[in-house]
């Protein structure tokens, strides 16, 4: 098959989807399918909208078998408020091009009507950025072949019926491009019965799931970690990882420790990941009463070194369709420590494998990291749950398989359907 995947921006990117996109990407190539990646040139998220930020060079490149394009960003200063406007003209293609979070790329669109593109299957991701998305779209109706998504929607807290993150990942613009697509791939429970709200029949909806390569995120050096980090071999360590903002939970996990510490219990906080501008404004003021540490940007080494310098690791994200990183936790024999919020709330299992705390309820969020804090049995008890279920539940190997067996039949449906048009209409 001639594939073509539409992402955001692909690796050395670092981010979910964009991870999933790439292991997907090479997984085809590797078993013989032609894959062909159309992305930005944006390494940083900021770089979407803001100049300066950190970028790939454009042009064409292939890496690991995988033949990858990467288009320029069209970015200019006060960008967010000329696309606002233009993002309410009633025209839902227009919309898609224009949201004030895209990454605007010209040349990808340019390209994307390009006739002489042959293709088989095109698969776009990830929510909110449409731009690339539709795209996607534009290539597929072009050349007549399955349009595939997964737009990784992420469901914000269930409980506040006007949640800013559910609001974004469903506005009109969105639901197009799902009402688009012949099939939808969804990671949860939860992800599954908000799109199917979203308009989206069952029929065309392919419930998948991600996995983890325990020998991908093990193994690393629990002395030479927290030596770096000035740890005592006997002090608990509470880790994150993630673009760190208030949307992820960075804040918050400080806020919840801040509690702690000023009532004298001792432990250490480990951030790691890009911070976004939010983190940045608050930690700028903040007086940690405990030990904080701020690690940036890791490379896979130094990932495998933090995860096993670990107690706990915590996520108390607003804005995840999954999170990735839990199973990597798990991996480690780590409990996770999460918001009920979004799929985070269907792969963590309260009291088996972790701890879930009700959104944005930084009360309830610092009484759970206490427990946490104060007894080993039960973090080493949680995480030897949580890393029994991945060979069960979380291989890659089952996970990839089944989207490149839903590509076959999807392509399979497609020409079957032109064939019923032929002969129905003539050619």
């Amino acid at each position: 098959m001639q594939i073509a995947h539409f992402v955001q921006r692909y690796p050395p990117a670092l981010g979910g989807s964009e991870a999933y996109f790439a292991r997907l990407s090479k997984y085809l190539a590797g078993a013989g399918e032609h894959v062909g990646v159309w992305t930005t040139t944006a390494v940083d998220l900021e770089a979407f909208w803001k100049p300066g930020r950190a970028v790939h060079p454009p042009g064409l490149s292939m890496e690991a078998g995988v033949q990858v394009r990467r288009y320029s960003l069209l970015r200019w200063p006060g960008r967010r408020y000329c696309l606002k406007p233009l993002s309410l003209v009633p025209h839902r293609l227009w919309q898609c091009l224009t949201l004030p979070c895209n990454p605007i790329a010209p040349g990808m669109w340019r390209d994307a009507g390009s006739r002489r593109t042959l293709v088989d299957v095109v698969h776009a991701t990830a929510f909110p950025y449409a731009f690339p998305i539709a795209c996607g779209l534009r290539l597929a109706r072009l050349r007549q072949v399955p349009f595939l998504l997964t737009p990784f929607v992420h469901s914000g807290d269930p409980d506040d019926p006007r949640d800013a993150t559910r609001r974004a990942y469903t506005q009109p613009a969105l639901r197009y491009l799902l009402r688009c697509a012949d099939r939808v791939f969804v990671q949860t429970e939860s992800e599954h019965a908000l799109v199917q709200e979203m308009g989206v029949a069952s029929a065309r909806l392919v419930r998948q799931g991600l996995g983890v390569e325990p020998g991908e995120c093990t193994g690393g050096d629990r002395q030479r970690s927290r030596h770096a980090w000035g740890v005592h071999p006997d002090d608990v360590v509470v880790g994150h990882l993630a673009n760190n903002s208030r949307e992820k939970g960075t804040v918050d996990l400080l806020l919840a420790a801040q509690k702690l510490w000023a009532r004298g219990r001792h432990f250490h906080v480990v951030l790691a990941g890009p911070q976004m501008a939010n983190f940045r404004r608050f930690y700028q003021d903040l007086a940690p009463r405990g030990p904080v540490h701020l690690l940036g940007v890791l490379d896979d080494e130094e990932k495998k070194d933090f995860l096993a310098g670990l107690d706990v690791f915590a996520l108390p994200s607003r804005s995840d369709s999954f999170g990735l990183v839990l199973l990597e936790a798990w991996a480690n024999g780590l409990p996770n420590l999460a918001y009920r919020a979004g799929g985070v709330a269907d792969v963590v299992r309260h009291e088996e494998d972790g701890v879930l705390v009700r959104c944005g309820d930084v009360e309830a969020l610092s009484a759970a990291l206490e427990q946490l804090v104060l007894d080993g049995e039960r973090r080493q008890l949680l995480g030897r749950r949580g890393r029994a279920r991945l060979h069960r539940e979380f291989l890659w190997a089952d996970k990839l398989a089944l989207v490149r067996d839903v590509y076959a039949d999807a392509v399979v449906e497609r020409k079957r359907a032109r064939r019923e048009e032929v002969l129905r209409f003539g050619p």
